[in-house]
């Protein structure tokens, strides 16, 4: 069973990490284990089998039982191989399943405010979940591989002490080309994963971003923005490579020069009588067995990704979510208060009383603060300083659930989630196509439905919505809640004038009684509200009734500016 990642256990994060990603793929690492521990024993047995049936055939001996033994062996070798390739794949997409999981759940913990960019999130999702997710299949290779040399060394020692002396020559070599490898590859790995990760988050603002970068013919220019990483990617990713392609070719040319070797003292042993021509040809295959760990060197550079990996995944994980409480609201009428609040840069110490049933405008111009105050007064954001309470009720406090149940958010880009989209507007809860009909009619979006190919039945991915029927369904969405408070950001910004003042009507006599925080760039919009806030560089300029603030030639200014 699939479970969450535990960031109290001690150690290195990335290590628990890939051993917790080994754990949760039962019995497959072992299952690799047992055929890699087959094809190993198996292949080690190859060598003096051959052995055998060629000093029966060379001796006129009949070798039906070396021959049969022979295909015996060599079939083990296959189907150990075969069950091991399979193994690996199961073990690795097991573990994968399980840190993408862990991943997704922690990056939808973190909500939208986490410090990870969304391209970077996918990367690390991709790539980096499933480098770390073969970590299994990689040490079981590399054990093998050092157990296959081992056993080889052995063998060749059993067969004449002089072999396994001139074979141990080598070791010291191998291990030094092994260690140097390492230490080339190590940060070229960990700068490629983390450059990937950066051009990944610069793409996915640049796609978000298409219709923009269009309008403002900047393509060209948004484009040397998001491949600026790729120069820098491309000399981690070839000295990854080159120091990879060094390893290969040195260790290549090692294997002949120990074959060599070998061969010669093979040689004078056969002339000495200490061996027989097949067990020259066994030493052969031992030595080539010997150097299966050098052989394996790539599979040091899969462990290198797999750690980096990991340490990226961890990051993550660890990674604290906002705190929640566990505490219930009681009824109330929905007086919402701000103290002291503080985002880093964006909010200074705004403090704020929404009054029950009250509706609030904000205003202010582009980068004044209205969508984080929005996000804050939601309970989407936790601040840096200060506290929001509900109904004398802090939102740090309360429990998720009935934090949501309490307070509905409606976009200005609403992301519309569900199979139809009746389930788009019923999100979250279950799903009364009358009271999905009636949050629709309220946001004037039943019209347009109603022109689609199944009505509220039609599959979201044959809805061809425009921005300002998408932006009214995520208004019915939040209607559909009846929440205690309403927080509008800039959620009928795509709606003409016309259609918002009979949306502004239509939710104001189906949520009667209701408190609401409206972002808004329009006069409109201002002017029916009972008061409005009025924002500046993350402060609270005045809060008053429109008419009253409208005197203030800064305060008329607000409107001129582009919406923001």
């Amino acid at each position: 069973m699939i479970t969450g990642w535990d960031r109290s256990s001690s150690g290195h994060p990335g290590d628990r990490l890939l051993w917790g990603a080994a754990r949760h793929a039962p019995g497959w690492p072992v299952l690799v284990a047992v055929a890699g521990g087959t094809a190993t024993a198996a292949g080690l047995l190859l060598p003096d089998a051959m052995a055998s049936g060629v000093d029966a055939a060379l001796a006129g001996v009949t070798a039906t039982g070396e021959l049969g033994w022979l295909a015996v062996v060599a079939l083990a070798v296959v189907l150990g191989d075969v069950l091991g390739v399979l193994a690996r794949a199961r073990a690795t997409s097991t573990a994968t399943a399980w840190l993408r999981t862990s991943l997704i759940q922690h990056l939808l913990r973190l909500g939208p405010f986490g410090r990870f960019p969304e391209g970077d999130a996918v990367s690390r999702l991709t790539g980096d979940c499933a480098q770390a997710g073969g970590i299994a299949t990689v040490a079981v290779q590399l054990v093998t591989s050092a157990l296959t040399s081992v056993g080889a060394i052995v063998a060749l020692a059993l067969l004449d002490w002089r072999l396994a002396v001139v074979f141990a020559a080598s070791v010291p070599v191998a291990a030094r080309l092994a260690r140097g490898h390492l230490r080339r590859t190590a940060d070229q790995v960990a700068g490629y994963q983390r450059l990937s990760g950066e051009l990944a988050a610069r793409l996915v603002e640049a796609v978000r971003g298409l219709r923009t970068i269009t309008a403002a013919g900047v393509a060209e220019q948004e484009a040397r923005r998001v491949l600026r990483p790729l120069p820098d990617l491309h000399a981690a990713g070839a000295g990854m490579w080159h120091a990879q392609a060094g390893m290969i070719w040195r260790a290549a040319l090692l294997l002949p020069t120990v074959e060599l070797a070998v061969l010669t003292a093979a040689g004078f042993g056969l002339l000495a009588g200490r061996l027989t021509a097949g067990e020259v040809l066994a030493a052969l295959g031992y030595v080539a067995l010997g150097m299966s760990l050098v052989r394996a060197t790539p599979l040091l550079t899969s462990l290198a990704r797999a750690r980096v990996s990991a340490d990226r995944l961890a990051e993550v994980l660890d990674s604290a979510p906002p705190a929640t409480g566990a505490a219930r609201l009681p009824a109330g009428p929905g007086r919402l208060e701000l103290r002291g609040v503080g985002v880093a840069d964006v909010l200074h110490e705004v403090d704020l009383v929404v009054p029950a049933g009250a509706h609030v405008a904000v205003v202010g111009v582009s980068g004044s603060g209205k969508s984080t105050l929005a996000a804050v007064a939601g309970g989407l954001r936790t601040p840096d300083r200060g506290g929001v309470l509900l109904d004398g009720v802090a939102l740090a406090e309360l429990d998720p659930a009935e934090l949501r149940a309490a307070v509905g958010y409606a976009f200005d880009q609403p992301a519309l989630l569900g199979a139809t989209v009746a389930d788009a507007v019923g999100y979250g809860l279950p799903v009364d196509l009358d009271g999905v009909r009636a949050a629709g009619a309220a946001a004037q979006v039943a019209p347009a439905v109603a022109l689609l190919p199944e009505g509220w039945h039609t599959p979201l991915e044959r809805a061809p919505l425009s921005g300002g029927e998408a932006q009214r369904l995520g208004l019915a969405r939040a209607i559909y809640r009846r929440p205690r408070v309403l927080v509008m950001d800039d959620a009928t910004a795509s709606l003409d004038t016309v259609t918002e003042a009979r949306v502004r009507s239509a939710i104001s006599s189906v949520l009667a009684g209701r408190t609401r925080l409206v972002i808004t760039h329009r006069v409109s919009s201002a002017a029916e509200a009972d008061l409005v806030v009025w924002l500046a560089d993350g402060r609270i300029r005045a809060v008053g009734p429109h008419r009253t603030l409208w005197d203030d030639p800064g305060y008329r200014a607000v409107f001129t500016e582009a919406p923001g």
